[in-house]
């Protein structure tokens, strides 16, 4: 007999995340003080740089969070990858400018996510790091607890997902994120949108049995990163066996809209921004004329008349804030998927091909210069 899907941790984690990033608020909270010392001589500098970092979905919660924090905050922050940083560290990292690397670790044990932080250390004169970490015991958290350039911002003990995606980890890193830099973040009505979109799921279970084959997330500027973390999500939940794209809205005509066929379903994650959502209903209403309204799913955080939408509550301003509702969608769905497919929820890849914590990765030693 098939494991039901809600004995699975995957699913569960999932479901849990209104609580998880309510007690992820409280944390920041408690550690306000300290952060704000901490940060306080780099935020002041203006030459100083932020880099957001990560590997894989923590990657994305970068790319979510780095246009709105530019924006918010009145300084370039940026977003880079540690795939990126560690197999091209001289061309990133700046040795005469001050750094700050944050680095999304839910174990803290990748090997990029380690050799990113000693990288910046060796490469750079005057480096810092925020850790947020879901693991108390993860390597980062060890290494840097002690480091007086360092902190360690740790996620509550549950945000440590057990299953092999990243679901409430990404969510409660990128809120925890958003309140360090932007402590005005709604998170009532985060939670509230959270819970909306769990309370979703039978629409989105159904959406998972309608039998499409292929899926294509859009989205716009911090909403690409979503897009990208979706189709990541449905990847790896399927093993691969439903093909998935991400793009963003104006970016897709440009060639990827050969991925579409009648079995493919889009989702497009509309701009909370004005100006933005117009190109975001643009694209929903053409592909719609290509491939029919129920093939063509648009989540907003506030109705669009002239094109039906899944509306989430929470009166949310920014996409960061949108971002980490609309993802939960994506998370369910994945799951759907991989339970329908017969496939283990909590482990889609029982022969390791893929694992929770990435192996088979060699950091090589970087020449002298």
């Amino acid at each position: 007999m098939t494991k039901a899907l809600a004995q699975y941790w995957t699913h569960q984690e999932i479901c849990a995340q209104p609580v998880v990033l309510k007690e992820t608020a409280e944390r920041v909270s408690a550690a306000a003080v300290q952060l704000r010392d901490f940060l306080r001589p780099l935020l002041d500098d203006e030459s100083a740089r932020i880099i957001l970092t990560g590997a894989g979905t923590s990657a994305f919660a970068g790319q979510l969070l780095a246009p709105y924090l530019t924006r918010v905050m009145g300084r370039q922050v940026e977003a880079i990858a540690t795939t990126d940083l560690v197999s091209n560290p001289r061309d990133y990292f700046q040795k005469d400018v001050p750094t700050l690397l944050v680095s999304f670790a839910r174990s803290g044990n990748s090997p990029e996510s380690v050799a990113a932080v000693a990288l910046a250390d060796e490469l750079v004169e005057y480096p810092f790091h925020l850790v947020i970490t879901c693991a108390e015991d993860g390597q980062l958290a060890r290494e840097k607890t002690d480091d007086d350039r360092a902190f360690v911002l740790l996620m509550p003990p549950a945000s440590n997902d057990r299953g092999f995606a990243m679901t409430s980890s990404f969510t409660s890193m990128t809120l925890a994120a958003l309140l360090t830099f932007a402590p005005a973040v709604p998170v009532a009505a985060i939670i509230e949108a959270v819970g909306w979109m769990l309370e979703q799921e039978t629409k989105i279970a159904g959406l998972a049995a309608s039998g499409f084959e292929r899926i294509v997330y859009l989205g716009s500027g911090p909403l690409v990163g979503v897009a990208r973390e979706s189709a990541l999500k449905m990847l790896e939940l399927t093993a691969g066996q439903v093909v998935s794209y991400y793009d963003s809205s104006l970016g897709f005509r440009h060639g990827p809209k050969s991925v579409l066929n009648d079995q493919t379903l889009v989702v497009c994650y509309v701009s909370t921004d004005p100006y933005t959502r117009q190109y975001d209903l643009d694209i929903v209403r053409e592909l719609r004329g290509n491939l029919g309204e129920e093939r063509v799913l648009a989540i907003s955080g506030e109705p669009a008349p002239e094109v039906p939408a899944w509306v989430i509550p929470g009166a949310l301003t920014d996409d960061a804030a949108a971002g980490i509702a609309y993802v939960v969608f994506a998370q369910l769905l994945a799951a759907h998927c991989s339970h329908g497919l017969g496939l283990t929820v909590d482990n889609p890849f029982p022969g390791g091909e893929v694992n929770r914590v990435v192996q088979g990765v060699t950091i090589h030693p970087l020449p002298r210069q």
